[in-house]
């Protein structure tokens, strides 16, 4: 006996639109894949150095924050702050 999924109303409507054949495979989708990550790597390459005065407190929080993130302090700040900028960042 198959086991009905419960999908979410998102998951749903892609459901329905695969069984329309609206969607469909990309041709030589290996290179496309390749080409794809290359892009990404090239958008995501840090090229720009950026100076940044903070009051000790807060680089303090900053590093404190970074140790049980497990990551380097600075690329906590890039992760928030690019998380800001695309529109991710969800405050708790």
């Amino acid at each position: 006996m198959k086991k009905k999924l419960k999908l979410t109303p998102e998951e749903r409507a892609i459901e329905q639109e695969l069984l329309r054949g609206e969607w469909k495979s990309v041709p030589n989708w290996p290179k496309r894949k390749k080409e794809l990550e290359a892009d990404a790597r090239a958008q995501l390459a840090k090229s720009a150095r950026v100076n940044i005065r903070l009051a000790p407190i807060d680089l303090h929080g900053l590093k404190d924050k970074a140790v049980q993130e497990g990551m380097p302090y600075q690329t906590l700040i890039a992760s928030v702050l690019h998380k800001y900028v695309t529109g991710q960042f969800v405050a708790r």
